[in-house]
């Protein structure tokens, strides 16, 4: 049996201040409005885990409180004025809700803390009046022994809520804010604006943009053109259904290729999947937005804030032989990565100017994202042990393939591929619009990004 109670963290004394909203928080802001209110929740930012030993009630408040003065982001609200500009506004002071739930054993603490983190994420956030954050615990014996933190996608992204927890963790320790924000040095959201608004701002804004340009002129016009499946007329689309691949193999594969061919695993995965793509559709291009970790800038690497954003990808001959597709692919990500950071709103501008003069654009409705670093890297064994022949075979035995759930229809979506760390093995989620890639060709893809990086390590020796 538990018990819930409804708390309350108040801050009295941090910054404060009014400007126009990043870039980040725009794209976040445009997209959310964009859709269906019951499916808004799913771009909410969230995170739970185990607090192991438990620690008083007070204690976590306290430092909740701390980490509230610390970063702006979760002390900001948004607003649109009468021109449709968005604003960010730093309030000094206000409170942030948290929900505490006591259980009466801790064999029921995970599947509280479970249910919590479900029930805080799946309520959209009205950023133009409450700050972007809620904060879930589960008691039992007196202390906290789970933690769950909810955020909108507007006030920080998956990069940065790996440092909000590091923060959270070195405060309960004992650390003072002070020392995190002089050692760490980030901007805050208003520091960023201001930075994108300034003469050097707007000169990386036009170079990304033109990068864009360059490809979306180059790249083909439809990837995967509508089959059979999608003829009939429907009222209603059909909900998205995801695929998840879970692969022992593919997560050694992965690091062995990636050795052998001096690229990132990141370059193994992309090039994989763009092979796939060109395979998979008859079009030897592949062409995909690339979610980027775009942190390249001073004060932006530890920054809770939201500033990824997607880069755009292109390679030729991508149904070639894998090897070299992985070498150009590393080669080009390089130009993707640094073109990924950009005033969205300006660049859909750019886009409509080139559809009206050229009749068309390049297809931008496959997307990847990589996300493995933002998990604790887990220890890896060494590659020498138990390295007999065979060993990567033996593994793509256990591979799995299952189907979890189906996503609301998403508009401009082809796939969107998450590749993720699980234990032991690594995770590749794939949702498409099966109109476009059915059911049968999303097996086929992620069967054959597996194939394709095995049989390279395999190549290279390892067995």
């Amino acid at each position: 049996m538990s018990s819930t109670r409804h708390l309350e963290i108040a801050l009295s004394s941090g910054r404060s201040g009014t400007g126009p909203a990043t870039w980040g928080q725009q794209a976040i802001w445009d997209a959310v409005r964009g859709l269906d209110p019951a499916d808004a929740p799913r771009y909410n930012v969230s995170l739970a885990a185990p607090v192991d030993p438990g620690v008083p009630v007070p204690l976590v408040l306290d430092a909740v409180r701390q980490l509230l003065g610390l970063h702006d982001s979760l002390h900001t609200r948004l607003h649109q004025d009468d021109q449709g500009r968005l604003w960010q506004t730093v309030d000094p002071a206000g409170r942030v809700p948290v929900v505490a739930r006591t259980c009466a054993g801790q064999d029921e603490v995970a599947e509280a803390g479970s249910g919590l983190l479900a029930e805080l994420a799946g309520q959209p956030f009205d950023c133009a009046r409450d700050w972007p954050v809620r904060v879930g615990l589960v008691e039992s014996g007196g202390l906290v022994r789970h933690m769950a933190f909810v955020l909108s996608h507007t006030a920080v992204d998956a990069w940065g809520l790996r440092r909000l927890v590091t923060d959270l963790i070195a405060i309960v320790q004992g650390e003072s804010p002070e020392a995190i924000g002089a050692r760490h040095q980030a901007l805050q959201p208003l520091d960023e604006a201001a930075f994108q608004a300034s003469d050097r701002g707007r000169r990386r804004d036009a170079g990304a943009r033109l990068h864009w340009q360059r490809k979306l002129r180059l790249g083909p016009p439809s990837i995967f053109p509508p089959g059979a499946a999608a003829a009939p007329a429907v009222a209603v689309a059909k909900p998205f259904p995801n695929a998840v691949l879970n692969s022992p193999a593919l997560d050694r594969a992965v690091r062995l290729v990636a050795a052998g061919h001096r690229v990132s695993s990141s370059s193994v995965l992309l090039a994989a999947a763009s092979a796939m793509t060109a395979r998979l559709s008859g079009v030897s291009e592949a062409v995909l937005q690339v979610v980027v970790n775009n942190r390249f800038l001073p004060g932006l690497a530890d920054a809770v804030s939201t500033v990824a954003a997607e880069g755009l990808f292109q390679l030729p001959g991508a149904a070639g032989d894998f090897a070299d597709v992985m070498r150009r692919t590393h080669s080009a990500s390089i130009a993707t990565y640094r073109s990924a950071y950009y005033d969205k709103r300006l660049l859909e501008q750019d886009i409509a100017r080139i559809a009206e003069r050229d009749g068309s654009v390049a297809d931008r409705s496959c997307f990847f994202n990589d996300t493995r670093e933002l998990m604790p890297a887990p220890a890896q064994p060494d590659e020498q042990e138990g390295a007999g022949a065979g060993t990567l075979e033996r593994a793509r035995a256990r591979t799995t393939l299952s189907w979890p759930v189906e996503f609301a229809p998403r508009a401009n979506l082809s796939y969107a591929l998450d590749a993720l760390q699980a234990p032991g093995a690594l995770e590749l989620s794939m949702t498409a619009d099966s109109a476009l890639v059915p059911r049968a060709d999303m097996e086929r893809f992620l069967y054959g990004i597996e194939e394709l990086v095995v049989a390279e390590a395999l190549a290279l020796g390892h067995g």
